[in-house]
């Protein structure tokens, strides 16, 4: 009984000197009928599994058809993840040949993960479900020294076309590749901004706008976040994207009618576009933004600023479930910050959460209509 309460107390006191508690975890995969040369990789939610990056953490090959990865976790932290060959054009598929959800994982202890993967993404056609909606000009590789080049599309709204003399207010968004084309992005499904922004427009609900979708790269972790590679995407939007759609496209070119938007490390990317570039970008939708969460905190940039307030609108958006969780306190101190510095809700900025939301593009896509409302509805 002395030895129990000993070791108790040792934990206790550990985990009060060093932290929260940790656990070592180990995947172990099985998965037959690879080339010899295959490279597996494990990307999820946390550092060590490389904040879902597809091609940063390898397994370790230890026979011919088994990969292993050994890890330190937080006790009772929920962990999500994926396997790929290097790219989500080759992640893992379901036993029917479907994209899975996340592989979910609150480790309580020691924990040991198995799995058998038969089916990866490369080796199938698919069918897929919805299309691209409305004329979209697709562009390649724009550079700036320092960064990885980058595609991006513009798409037109209704009457474009016909309507010559008319300008429009421009929505710069991340991820392009998940924005319009279910084909192109990582889960199959896109968040059918073609298909609700035609939607509203058509029924006279809010204000014709371009869209202009950027695609990521694997940099994006790094790129969608406050450091230099932060910056030079910024800037390449700043003073690359921006200027050429200025030119080719019949724009609205103030800050008033240029909105910048994304989810997750997207979210944060475009409140930071907002809040660098006040007089570039005026509105910035952020959905399931990471705020503040892991070493990662914007919103001490925020509470740091003394200068006057800077004239933005912001839109907020987060779900409850799994990931969406963890990103809702670094939410909440955004919006603290906000209001510290003389902001007001459904004024300055407005907050949507759905406590039944999970971290995805089918979430998103149900709640894209409520930026595009924001910002662009009819008065």
């Amino acid at each position: 009984m002395k030895k129990k309460f000993i070791l108790i107390f040792v934990s206790i006191f550990s985990t009060l000197l060093f932290g929260q508690e940790k656990v070592k975890i180990k995947f172990e995969i099985t998965t037959p009928k690879l080339d010899d040369s295959t490279k597996i990789f494990v990307a999820g939610n946390i550092e060590p599994l490389g904040f879902w990056r597809p091609d940063k953490i390898q397994m370790k090959k230890i026979s011919s058809d088994k990969w292993v990865y050994e890890f330190i976790a937080n006790k009772n932290e929920q962990i999500e993840f994926k396997f790929t060959k290097g790219s989500w054009q080759t992640e893992a598929l379901g036993n029917d040949l479907t994209i899975p959800r996340n592989n979910i994982l609150i480790p309580t202890k020691d924990t040991i993960f198995t799995k058998t993967i038969l089916n990866w993404r490369d080796k199938f056609d698919f069918k897929v479900d919805g299309q691209v909606t409305g004329k979209v000009d697709y562009y390649k590789n724009f550079v700036i020294d320092g960064l990885r080049s980058r595609n991006f599309f513009v798409w037109l709204p209704p009457n474009y076309e016909n309507e010559k003399s008319k300008r429009y207010p421009v929505f710069y968004m991340h991820d392009g590749q998940n924005l319009i084309d279910p084909r192109t992005s990582n889960t199959f499904i896109d968040w059918r901004v073609d298909e609700v922004a035609d939607s509203l427009i058509r029924t006279n609900e809010i204000e014709p706008f371009i869209l202009v979708g950027i695609n990521n790269t694997d940099d994006r972790a790094n790129e969608y976040n406050n450091t230099e590679l932060g910056k030079l995407y910024m800037k390449l939007i700043v003073e690359k994207i921006k200027p050429f759609v200025d030119k080719n496209y019949r724009t609205l070119t103030d800050a008033k009618n240029t909105a910048v938007g994304g989810s997750s490390m997207g979210g944060l990317i475009s409140m930071i576009c907002a809040w660098e570039y006040p007089n570039v970008f005026y509105k910035a939708a952020c959905f399931s933004p990471a705020f503040k969460i892991n070493s990662i905190d914007y919103v001490r940039v925020v509470k740091n600023y003394n200068e006057p307030k800077k004239d933005l609108l912001i839109y907020i958006d987060n779900g409850g479930k799994g990931l969406e969780a963890f990103l809702q306190p670094g939410v909440d101190s955004m919006i603290e910050a906000l209001n510290q510095k003389g902001y007001e809700e459904n004024k300055d900025y407005f907050v949507f959460i759905d406590e039944q939301a999970e971290h995805n593009e089918a979430a998103w896509a149900k709640r894209i209509w409520r930026p595009l409302k924001f910002f662009f509805g009819k008065k």
